[in-house]
Parts: C-alpha cells; structure tokens; sequence
C-alpha cells in the first residue's frame, strides 16, 4: 500500500481512472453487439443509426485516452466490414 500522500492520491487517481475505463470499453462492446443485431435484422435506418452511435463512442473512447486511435480505425473498419457483408445499404 502507498505511504506517501502522492502515492495515496496517485493510487485514488489509478481506481477512478479503471472505472472509466472499464465503462469506456464496456459502452463499445455494448453498441458492437447492439450492431451485429441489427444487421442480423437487415434494417437498413436501424443499421446506419447504429453504425452512426458505434462510430461517435469509438471516437470518444479514442479522444479520452480508453482506446488508442488506431484501435478505434480498425474497429470502424471491422464493423463497416460486417455491414458491407450483410449487404445492407447503410
């Protein structure tokens, strides 16, 4: 356990900076499944939306440091992959 008080503030900094993390990459997967559900269904306005909601948060996590930027690049090019391969016209 930390001693000092910038170790102690250090490691309270660290459990607040987890939380947000672990909630920035459990927002991706959330909207990655919302996703392939939506595409299984062929809804071409349900899949742009989607697609849409997916591209904004991989953004977000990027920009606040959750993912790094390429992560972010191929994970929007998987998943317009995914819906090029349904052919359903986004």
């Amino acid at each position: 356990m930390a001693h000092t008080k910038s170790a102690l503030k250090r490691a309270r900094q660290n459990v607040r900076r987890r939380a947000d993390n672990r909630s920035g990459r459990s927002v991706i997967k959330t909207m990655t499944e919302r996703l392939d559900k939506v595409v299984a269904g062929k809804d071409a306005a349900a899949v742009a939306k989607e697609l849409s909601n997916l591209h904004s948060a991989l953004d977000k996590a990027a920009k606040h440091g959750v993912i790094t930027r390429n992560t972010a690049v191929r994970r929007k090019a998987r998943a317009n992959a995914r819906v090029a391969k349904a052919k359903v016209a986004a």
